[in-house]
């Protein structure tokens, strides 16, 4: 039997360390990983479910009526990255015929306040981001 050295150890995983909300000069420190999950759970998309979500379970087609503009094929995408990242789950009733529903996950009502603390944010600057907007484009045009 041989014994484990750490020259024969294999290297840990790359794990990101947590971020700090900035640096020393203000910037923002968010890590590949950070950014890849942020995406993946502030998309268009997957706030629209999750806020469908949060008042109660609903099934595929009860989300497609709920969100008109979404095509099956996006919102089967969409559940399925919010369910492997934990924020939804998929149930299956063994009812005749069978049904899956989605509900958010105790994980899934975490986000409840960060997308809140966002939404004030774009209400309390939407007259701001709006001028930006228009300057932006007239410069352009």
């Amino acid at each position: 039997m041989s014994r484990t050295t750490s020259s024969n150890v294999a290297p840990a995983p790359s794990v990101a360390p947590p971020a700090q909300p900035s640096d020393e000069d203000g910037a923002l420190a968010i890590s590949a990983l950070q950014r890849d999950l942020l995406g993946q759970v502030l998309d268009t998309w997957s706030v629209l479910v999750l806020e469908h979500l949060c008042g109660r379970p609903l099934r595929f087609n009860g989300l497609r009526r709920a969100i008109p503009a979404v095509t099956q094929k996006s919102l089967t995408a969409t559940l399925r990255r919010l369910e492997r990242n934990g924020i939804v789950e998929r149930a299956v009733t063994g009812s005749r015929p069978v049904a899956v529903e989605y509900r958010i996950t105790p994980l899934g009502k975490t986000l409840r306040e960060p997308v809140d603390a966002l939404l004030a944010w774009t209400t309390a600057h939407l007259a701001e981001v709006t001028a930006a907007r228009e300057r932006f484009d007239d410069a352009v045009t």
